[in-house]
């Protein structure tokens, strides 16, 4: 059975970092798109950074040069590493899997699977 479960949110102050894991059960990370979505209180579930199979990434255009996405597969979890934090980046962050094929990648109907979700909290 396919399950993800992420962990590492909390609340930082801004200009603060945190790391968010996926950890999958089910299948293994290398061989799923997957990605990372929040939503914010009103707001629609937007995507934020994705990682394909074969290992390229995209970004939405507000996290680039401050959020990486990257694979451990040897724990066969996904990594958000989130640094120089602002206010609006405060939400519940989702992981996703299993993309539907030629969906766009930063879109939350393109995926099947989904994590409950990890509160990130921004302070100015």
């Amino acid at each position: 059975q396919v399950q993800l479960v992420e962990s590492g949110g909390g609340s930082v102050q801004s200009g603060g970092s945190l790391r968010l894991s996926c950890a999958a059960s089910g299948f293994s990370v290398s061989t799923y798109d997957m990605g990372w979505f929040r939503q914010a209180p009103g707001n629609e579930r937007e995507g934020v950074a994705a990682i394909l199979k074969d290992g390229s990434t995209g970004y939405a255009d507000s996290v680039k040069g401050r959020f990486t996405i990257s694979r451990d597969n040897a724990k066969n979890t996904m990594l958000l590493q989130m640094t120089s934090l602002k206010p609006e980046d405060t939400a519940v962050y989702y992981c996703a899997a299993d993309r539907r094929k030629y969906a766009q990648p930063l879109l939350r109907s393109s995926y099947n699977r989904w994590g409950q979700g990890t509160q990130v909290t921004v302070s100015s």
